[in-house]
């Protein structure tokens, strides 16, 4: 493994601590609850973050996501198609996400950082500027793509915690 393969499974591994963090505990009510109508919950902010960890790691890796491949999507029975990330959701369907139970949000985001972390043991620092989406201009990369995850995960697991504390509060 090389310094930056350290450093990736070290931000993943705190997104992780993150997730447990503000997740263990919670019962429905709170997972679901939101600081207003049109806010994030607890649970939405989780199964988006973990969803989207599961989607873009799966896809530079070149498998498929646990989501479908471990039955997650039918275990957490969500009224969208299986390769939903959460992206644009509206209200109502931020709502839909408060069903699914601590242990199913533990669960699935255990399975997805298990399969980050396998994969991310395997990269080579020449495997970083690999580029893994055309789409964009530049391309991006293999690196950028984890920087991005990284990001975008740690920003909605704050913002989960920051649920947490308020509802703690009241």
């Amino acid at each position: 493994m090389t310094a930056s393969t350290d450093l990736l499974i070290d931000a993943f591994d705190r997104i992780a601590q993150t997730v447990r963090r503000t997740v263990d505990g919670l019962g429905s009510d709170e997972l679901g609850a939101r600081v207003d109508p049109g806010a994030n919950s607890i649970a939405w902010l989780v199964w988006h973050l973990t969803r989207i960890q599961d989607d873009h790691v799966s896809d530079v890796a070149g498998q498929t996501q646990a989501w479908i491949d471990n039955g997650w999507a039918a275990r957490f029975g969500l009224p969208f198609d299986r390769y939903d990330t959460g992206y644009g959701h509206t209200a109502d369907e931020v709502a839909a996400v408060a069903v699914v139970s601590a242990d199913d949000l533990l669960g699935y985001h255990d399975d997805v950082h298990h399969r980050t972390v396998a994969f991310l043991r395997t990269v080579t620092d020449a495997d970083l500027p690999r580029v893994v989406d055309e789409a964009w201009d530049p391309p991006v990369t293999l690196g950028v793509r984890l920087v991005s995850v990284i990001s975008d995960d740690l920003q909605h697991a704050g913002q989960a915690a920051y649920v947490r504390g308020v509802l703690e509060r009241v």
